[in-house]
């Protein structure tokens, strides 16, 4: 009997390359005659270009040739893409690949060097001479709306991209009658996305043909081929997109950048292969940064903290340019700023700015960190207002369990079943045992304090629905496409749309095709991630692979299987009705002796020698899956820290994780999905800032500056699970990737002002630096 995969643990198939070096990432490539590029960036946020001097450059042994954004002009055919003009109305700057008179934040390229070597494109482009005219800059958010604010983009006239919203129900009657109100502010500092691997890519233009092939380091091929090709002017049908092994992304690596459509337009010009990589303080400023927001939130409630409106508003950065899905990004949160409570009213209003600053982009959770981290801030200090311990008021809030719940903003939930979360996770934390603990050391005194936080959490996955995604005016589908061949031999091919870069796609796609066709998994390979070999598809971002690309995978292979069956009843002189599968094998009911293994059935399929009258030779089909709804994990999340009073500094000692996402095909990578969630939440939380001066200098644009945490900060996290199957899709999945980060940075804050609230102290931004805790509590001492 072939053992069931799905549901099981199965170890990854991708790590045995990856553990003994046998990786092939884009910087590992070397072709014959490759030419190395160099971006030249601006020193300064914000400038018009007088002059480049390219002589000294010239000179440089191995020098082949400069380029500046005005040379270059006549070779694009359009400025990079934007896909997601959210709301009528929305300013739309052009953004070139290279800038041509005009920078717009530090980093910006003005010129690109192609040389021999990457050492000597190195050394040439720190000799190209710019001269600028600085202009003001500005970095604030909020300052930017202000009338006599530098403006980003001149022509605009304004620095505000956008504004939108939504209300549902009488928000103000419910604030007007409302026994209690809290009011808030949280800060939703810039993070960068900082994967392992920064981006790299190399183009190849073949003579003769107009054909040119990419390789990038991008979560996002398909999306990539199709976006560029109209950039550079090339005909989609002549662009090949290749994303070999990928070293993370986390969103950074979902956009079309500039150095990507350089290196296409430097390969077609100059005839030979063009390899440009980042280096990691490039990454700081030129991959796009993540979050930036200002939140204010508003909250009505009875005496008791029951909630009756919400009202929230925020103010997004933008940076300097829209990348791809720049103004999307804070309106995901849109619907989710209620979060897992119910409300009467609800409004949200966002404000769109332009800043001289990186642009902003997806960052793990993209828009919907943002809106939990607001909503479960606010109902804890609804829960200081009333005197209610935070995981009461939080169970006194929760929407009921079901499938379809409509939450506060209207939008439905496909299931939801919060409460078994939260009691999980306060058992498995000890949450009593902890309170009583906390209140011994407060009466004891002392320089430790112990505080625990709580966040209840909900998140939209599966990134979507076409016909949903429209009314948002996403320029883009949400649909996924998968093609499965048995081949003569038995052996499986599965080629999905989606591109992995770290999340285990070959194990999981292989475990579901495998459990499908009744086949070992050893004898399934998946293909992906060439836009040659996989012609269609959309790639891999918001939780997405699993939900919809996984389920095309599923389609499909039962696609083959009924093609199977009706050619195994067939050779076997029977009725489809009357045969059985089972562990690959197809019998007649009734006389388990005659039997065919799927692999016969395979060969005969490629023979053709004996089909059916209709049926066409081989065993191969395609699904394009388009989901009829998002999907909405949900979870709790504990953290309990120890705050230095004396140095301000605060140590995680424990965090408690208990999330539902649904069915579950592997759980050994969601388990390392869910680790490496909450390391990017907890990061945000108490280490990691973007920190900008006045004039739009980042000053934390090295690992010295910016602290990455490492396992050495982390506690060991305790997960685990509760399972409310989806009904949007036949796998009942939720999505996990992005999960541990949505619930995690507001529990460790909430813990933090927990442990902080004896002092005074009931406001604190991210990160919780120990300058920026004992600053908040000299603060309160003096209040």
């Amino acid at each position: 009997m072939i053992p069931r995969n799905v549901g099981r643990s199965v170890l990854r198939r991708e790590d045995a390359a990856l553990l003994a070096g046998r990786g092939r990432f884009t910087d590992n490539m070397v072709l014959p005659g490759m030419l190395h590029a160099v971006m030249v960036r601006s020193p300064v946020a914000h400038a018009r270009i007088e002059s480049v001097d390219t002589s000294a450059a010239s000179r440089v042994d191995g020098f082949v040739t400069v380029l500046t954004g005005a040379d270059l002009m006549s070779e694009w055919a359009g400025p990079l893409p934007m896909i997601w003009p959210v709301a009528d109305g929305i300013l739309l700057p052009d953004h070139w690949p290279v800038a041509p008179a005009e920078v717009k934040h530090a980093g910006d390229p003005v010129a690109v060097v192609v040389a021999e070597s990457r050492a000597a494109a190195e050394d040439a482009a720190e000799l190209v001479g710019v001269e600028y005219d600085v202009l003001d800059a500005v970095v604030d958010m909020e300052a930017a709306l202000e009338p006599d604010a530098p403006l980003v983009h001149e022509e605009l006239g304004t620095n505000r991209c956008f504004e939108a919203g939504l209300s549902n129900g009488d928000v103000d009657r419910a604030f007007r009658e409302a026994a209690v109100t809290v009011s808030e502010r949280f800060v939703q500092q810039r993070v960068i996305p900082s994967p392992m691997e920064t981006r790299a890519v190399i183009a190849v233009a073949t003579p003769g043909t107009g054909e040119l092939t990419l390789w990038s380091s991008t979560q996002v091929p398909h999306i990539l081929k199709a976006e560029l090709a109209g950039c550079v002017g090339v005909p989609e049908h002549n662009l090949r997109v290749i994303a070999p092994d990928v070293g993370g992304g986390f969103g950074a690596k979902l956009n079309v950048y500039g150095e990507e459509a350089a290196a296409v337009v430097l390969a077609r010009r100059l005839g030979r292969p063009i390899k440009w990589v980042e280096e990691r303080s490039e990454h700081s400023l030129a991959t796009s940064h993540g979050r930036g927001q200002v939140q204010y939130v508003e909250i009505a409630a009875d005496a008791d903290g029951k909630i009756r409106g919400i009202r929230s508003r925020i103010v997004a950065s933008m940076g300097a340019y829209l990348l791809l899905e720049t103004p999307g990004i804070p309106m995901l949160g849109k619907f989710l700023h209620c979060g897992v409570y119910g409300a009467d009213a609800y409004s949200f209003d966002c404000v769109a700015v332009f800043t001289n600053q990186t642009p902003t982009d997806a960052y793990r959770g993209a828009g919907r960190p943002e809106a939990s981290y607001a909503i479960e801030r606010a109902i804890d200090a609804l829960g200081r207002r009333v005197g209610v311990d935070p995981a009461e008021i939080r169970r006194r809030n929760l929407l009921p369990p079901g499938e379809w719940v409509t939450n506060a903003a209207g939008i439905e939930y496909d299931s939801l079943d919060v409460e078994p979360t939260l009691d999980e996770a306060l058992r498995v934390a000890g949450y009593e045992d902890l309170r009583r603990e906390q209140a011994r050391r407060r009466k004891q005194g002392g320089t430790r304090l112990l505080g625990i936080g709580l966040s209840c959490y909900v998140e939209s996955c599966g990134v979507g629905p076409s016909r949903v995604l429209a009314k948002s005016n996403y320029q883009a589908g949400g649909w996924e496409a998968a093609r499965v061949r048995i081949l003569g031999s038995g052996k499986v091919e599965v080629v999905t749309g989606v591109s992995p870069h770290g999340q285990g796609h070959e194990t999981v796609l292989s475990q579901i095709a495998a459990d499908r066709l009744g086949v070992p998994m050893e004898d399934v390979a998946v293909l992906h991630g060439d836009t040659a070999v996989s012609a269609a598809g959309l790639d891999t971002y918001g939780s997405r692979s699993l939900v919809v690309g996984g389920t095309a995978v599923l389609k499909a292979a039962d696609r083959v299987l009924s093609k199977a069956r009706a050619l195994a009843a067939h050779l076997l002189e029977a009725s489809e009705e009357d045969l059985l599968f089972e562990d690959g094998e197809f019998s007649i009911s009734g006389a388990p002796e005659r039997a065919l293994g799927i692999a016969a059935v395979a060969r005969a399929a490629h023979l053709g020698q004996n089909l059916p009258e209709t049926m066409e030779p081989g065993l191969e089909e395609q699904v394009v899956y388009d989901p009829p709804e998002f999907t909405y994990p949900f979870g709790t999340h504990v953290a309990v820290v120890e705050v230095d009073v004396e140095t301000g500094s605060v140590e995680l000692l424990r965090f408690v994780a208990v999330d539902d996402c649904g069915n579950v095909v592997n759980p050994m990578i969601v388990e390392g999905q869910a680790h490496g969630g909450l390391a990017h939440g907890i990061a945000q939380a108490l280490y990691e800032e973007a920190v900008y001066s006045q004039d739009g200098q980042l000053q934390s644009g090295s690992l010295m500056s910016y602290l990455v945490p490492s396992a050495a900060e982390l506690p060991s996290f305790e997960v685990s699970r509760k399972v409310t199957p989806s009904p949007v899709n036949p796998l009942g999945a939720k999505g996990a990737g992005e999960a541990g980060t949505i619930g995690s940075a507001q529990a460790v804050m909430n813990a933090v002002v927990d442990a902080l609230a004896p002092l005074g102290v009931t406001a604190l931004d991210m990160p919780a630096s120990p300058a920026r805790v004992w600053a908040a509590i000299r603060e309160a001492g003096r209040g």
